[in-house]
C-alpha cells in the first residue's frame, strides 16, 4: 500500500510540472486507473425506519437493497443539489441572482428518493422550492444556474427564474401557494384518460396543507380514482410559522381522510425511495390516490430574505445537520458496508464542485435574452402570431 501511494504521489508531482490544469487532470486519471474497485461490496441490505400508516393494512418494506452503483449515483446527485444551492446562496448575496429564491438544501433526500421510486415517463409538479426536482427530472446544473441569473441559456430561457422551471414531464415550479395541487390532479386525470399506466406526483408544503383547494382536490381524486401521489413535504415551518402553531392536526398523512396515507422519514433517501415505490404500485393497481407526508427539514430560511433563525435556534438547525443529514446518512451506510471508500467519495466531491463552478461561470457570462424574444413561447407548437405591446398601436411577434 505504501509503495502504491508513493507511485501515485510521484505521478501527481510529475504531472504538476507539465502544463497546469491539463497535467493535473492527466495525473488524476492515472490515479483512478491504478485503483481496483473489485473488493468493494456490490450490494447491501439496510434496515430502514418504518412508516406510520393510515387506512393501510401494510406499508412499504422496512428493508432496502442498495447497489453500489445506485449508492454512488444518489450520493453524486445529493451533493450536486447541496452544492448548487450553496452556490445560489452565494450568487444571491452578490446580487447576481435577484428576486425570489427558495433553496432546497437539507431536503435533498426527498427529490432523489422520489425520482428513484418512479419512472421517467411519470409526471411531477411541485411548488416554488423547485431547483432539486428540476435536476432530478433531467435539467442540468448549467441550465438551472443560468435560469436563476435570468440568462438566455436558462432552462426556461431566462424568463422563469427560481420558481418557474420545467422539463419533460415536469410542470414546475409554481409560485402560487397550493395552486399546483389541482393542476397535478388534472395531470393524473390525463394519465388515466390516456391509459398509459403513468401517474403524477403532486407536491406541496406543510404551509399549503391547510388550504381548501387541496381538500377539494383530494375529493375529486378519490371519486375518480386518479393515479396521483399527493406528497406533503413537511419541513416543520411554513415561512416563519411552526406547524404546531399553524395546524390543529399535524398528522398531514391522515388529512386525506378517505385517502390512504404514509408518514415517511424524508431525510433518508432509502425510506423515501421505498415509500414512493409502494405508493406508485398502489396507483398503478387502479386503487386511486395515496398521500405521503415526508418529514424533512430546510437548512436555509424560507427564502433568501429570511435568515431562518428568528423563529428557530441555530442549535436546532445544527442538531438536524449532525444527526439526520441525508448526505452524511448515505455516506456512512456505504462506508460502513465497504461499498466505497473516502477517496472515491472525495473524487466525486471534486467533480461536483468543478461542475458547479463551471455552471456558475456560464450563468454569470451568458447573455440575457434579447427584447425581441420577450413574447416568445406563449403557446406550444403554434404559428408565429402578433401580440399587443404596451399600448394598442405596438405589436410584438411571438414564436413557439
Amino acid at each position: 500500500m505504501r509503495k502504491m501511494l508513493t507511485i501515485i504521489s510521484n505521478v501527481l508531482r510529475a504531472s504538476t510540472k507539465k502544463n497546469g490544469a491539463q497535467a493535473v487532470s492527466e495525473g488524476a486519471r492515472v490515479v483512478v486507473s491504478s485503483r481496483s474497485y473489485a473488493d468493494f461490496t456490490p450490494q447491501a441490505s439496510f434496515d430502514i425506519k418504518g412508516c406510520d400508516l393510515h387506512r393501510l393494512e401494510e406499508g412499504p418494506a422496512q428493508q432496502a437493497v442498495l447497489t453500489r452503483e445506485e449508492g454512488l449515483q444518489y450520493y453524486r446527485t445529493l451533493q450536486m443539489m447541496r452544492r448548487m444551492e450553496l452556490k445560489a446562496d452565494q450568487l444571491y448575496k452578490q446580487k447576481i441572482i435577484r428576486g425570489f429564491c427558495h433553496l432546497y438544501d437539507g431536503q435533498e433526500a426527498c427529490a432523489v428518493g422520489i425520482e428513484a421510486g418512479i419512472n421517467p415517463t411519470d409526471h411531477l409538479i411541485t411548488a416554488y422550492r423547485a431547483h432539486g426536482y428540476t435536476l432530478t427530472r433531467g435539467g442540468t446544473v448549467r441550465e438551472i444556474m443560468a435560469e436563476l441569473t435570468g440568462r438566455r441559456g436558462g432552462i426556461a430561457k431566462g424568463k422563469g427564474g427560481s420558481m418557474h422551471m420545467y422539463t419533460k414531464n415536469f410542470y414546475g415550479g409554481n409560485g402560487i401557494v397550493g395552486a399546483q395541487v389541482p393542476l397535478g390532479a388534472g395531470v393524473a386525470l390525463a394519465c388515466k384518460y390516456q391509459g398509459r399506466n403513468e401517474l403524477c406526483v403532486t407536491l406541496y408544503g406543510d404551509g399549503a396543507a391547510n388550504q381548501g383547494q387541496i381538500f377539494e382536490t383530494y375529493n375529486m381524486a378519490s371519486l375518480w380514482k386518479l393515479p396521483c401521489i399527493f406528497i406533503c413535504e413537511n419541513n416543520k415551518y411554513g415561512m416563519g410559522t411552526s406547524v404546531e402553531r399553524a395546524a390543529a392536526s399535524t398528522d398531514y398523512y391522515k388529512r386525506g381522510d378517505f385517502i390512504p396515507g404514509l408518514r415517511v422519514d424524508g431525510m433518508d433517501v432509502l425510506c423515501v425511495r421505498e415509500a414512493t415505490k409502494f405508493a406508485a404500485d398502489h396507483c398503478r393497481a387502479g386503487k386511486g390516490p395515496i398521500l405521503m407526508e415526508l418529514q424533512t427539514y430546510r437548512y436555509h430560511g424560507h427564502s433568501m430574505s429570511d435568515p431562518g433563525v428568528s423563529y428557530r435556534t441555530r442549535e436546532e438547525i445544527q442538531e438536524v445537520r449532525s444527526k439526520s443529514d441525508p448526505i452524511s446518512m448515505l455516506k456512512e451506510r456505504m462506508l460502513s458496508n465497504n461499498m466505497t471508500n473516502v477517496e472515491e467519495l472525495k473524487e466525486i466531491d471534486v467533480e461536483v464542485r468543478k461542475e458547479i463552478e463551471d455552471a456558475a461561470q456560464f450563468a454569470t457570462t451568458d447573455p440575457e435574452p434579447p427584447l425581441e424574444e420577450l413574447c416568445n413561447h406563449l403557446f406550444s407548437n403554434d404559428q408565429p402570431l402578433e401580440v399587443r405591446g404596451t399600448h394598442p398601436w405596438t405589436k410584438l411577434k411571438s414564436v413557439s
